[in-house]
């Protein structure tokens, strides 16, 4: 299964307020324009950053997370860093108990390009993201999208660059399409229209997310007409911190952007509690994530809620789901073994034997410790009907499993009560993984 990571943290309502010398990042004297480059992994944008002026990190950048967050809280304790606070937060079940510290007057920079002085941060007590097991990415934390705010950002996916314009000179460019947004609490909000099933149209509000790797999530329960079309396949849609997200997976026929159409959609569907945390949310219906944004070249004005789209040469690209039902997560020093971790009932996978815990050591004829995660998962993108054949490695012995790939969303894997109680009280279904990038204001007890 393709891992779409998006780690879910829901934070709790934090009271402090940012130091008063925190400016966000800043440009070296002189530059009124620089381009920064980030690596494209995994349907994620990384950006290298030294910590402390000194550590080079690696950082999520993230339109979706309202604050900036570090994961591994070695790294602070290594600086000797004092923590200001303690609070306490909800994993993605909201029950389950994490805790975070802040940690104020950070010094973030990337060399020669931008200069935060004073960042304020979150540090995790532990590292829930575990980037490196679930997507096969070196990811230190999340930067958010809102420390570059003062400038213009274009997004360039094709030359994989960050470019920040001081205001004073920027031209609204003549061959984008301007569409309005909402910046709410450092997150930015689009209002749209999509077409679940052909003939339904549905005003939706959801969050631009760069954190994101997928094309779309929906809260099915933040409108009637939100539910998962008929032939959607029950699955555990992600894996946030703290707990595995249950949902159904399936497609959307179009989603409006502006003047543009993107159509047959893969969408992860999710059901969330409402009434605690609707109004958390920013009452959205879901999230865009980089894989239907890097269809386009993206200019974002966080001061005058803008956000300027051209198509690039992926904006016809069709979106392609997992036709193996296989989830695989990356383990070994190197985490260049994959090991497969469940399976998609009534799949490929399953009607040919694999089990959790087998090895996978070749996909086709290609030893898997040539490849990283993101590379093998593509694997499995083919067309319907293609074969492949694994050699997957159980209690010693080396197995050859031949495997023809589905199309799942005519396979069937259906439920037809789509709540959430029936998908608990379900015991023919085995729990699928993705993960995921966002994050969400929750009050819990601090």
């Amino acid at each position: 299964m393709n891992r779409l990571l998006f780690c879910m943290l829901l934070l709790a309502f934090l009271p402090w307020t940012t130091a008063s010398g925190q400016t966000g990042f800043v440009m070296p004297q002189g530059r009124k324009q620089v381009e920064i480059p980030f690596e494209y992994s995994n349907n994620f944008i990384i950006l290298t950053v030294r910590f402390n002026g000194i550590l080079p990190l690696r950082f999520i950048f993230d339109t979706g997370a309202e604050f900036t967050i570090l994961s591994q809280k070695g790294i602070t304790d290594m600086f000797k860093m004092p923590y200001e606070q303690v609070y306490q937060v909800a994993g993605s079940d909201l029950s389950t108990p994490l805790t975070a510290y802040l940690v104020r007057r950070v010094r973030l920079e990337i060399p020669e390009k931008a200069y935060a002085v004073s960042e304020d941060i979150l540090v995790l007590e532990e590292d829930y993201f575990r980037f490196e097991e679930y997507a096969g990415v070196q990811v230190h934390g999340i930067l958010s999208a809102n420390a570059f705010s003062r400038y213009i950002i274009k997004i360039n996916y094709q030359r994989r660059v960050i470019q920040l314009t001081e205001k004073s000179i920027f031209k609204t460019p003549s061959d984008y399409s301007a569409l309005p947004i909402e910046i709410y609490k450092n997150k930015v909000y689009l209002n749209t229209a999509l077409n679940v099933q052909q003939d339904l149209v549905v005003p939706v509000k959801l969050l631009i997310d760069t954190g994101a790797g997928l094309p779309l999530l929906l809260f099915t329960n933040t409108h009637p007409l939100l539910s998962p079309p008929p032939n959607a396949i029950i699955s555990n849609i992600g894996m946030g911190l703290g707990g595995f997200l249950e949902g159904f997976t399936g497609r959307v026929s179009k989603l409006e952007i502006g003047p543009f159409k993107q159509q047959q959609i893969v969408t992860y569907f999710q059901e969330i509690d409402t009434a605690q945390t609707l109004g958390f949310l920013n009452k959205r219906n879901g999230l865009i994530g980089n894989n239907i944004l890097n269809h386009f070249y993206v200019i974002l004005d966080y001061q005058d809620g803008i956000m300027w789209l051209k198509p690039n040469r992926l904006y016809k690209e069709q979106f392609l789901f997992d036709r193996s039902g296989i989830n695989m997560i990356a383990t070994g020093e190197k985490f260049d073994k994959f090991m497969v971790h469940n399976l998609v009932p009534n799949s490929p996978a399953t009607e040919v034997d694999l089990r959790p815990g087998d090895i996978i050591l070749k996909i086709g004829n290609k030893p898997s410790v040539f490849m990283t995660l993101g590379t093998a998962q593509r694997i499995f993108l083919k067309k319907p009907g293609k074969k492949v054949t694994l050699t997957v490695l159980r209690d010693g012995e080396k197995l050859k499993k031949p495997l023809f790939y589905a199309t799942f969303f005519d396979r069937g894997n259906l439920m037809p009560d789509f709540s959430m109680k029936a998908r608990r009280s379900s015991s023919s279904t085995t729990p699928t993984i993705s993960w995921f990038s966002n994050t969400a204001t929750i009050p819990v007890s601090t």
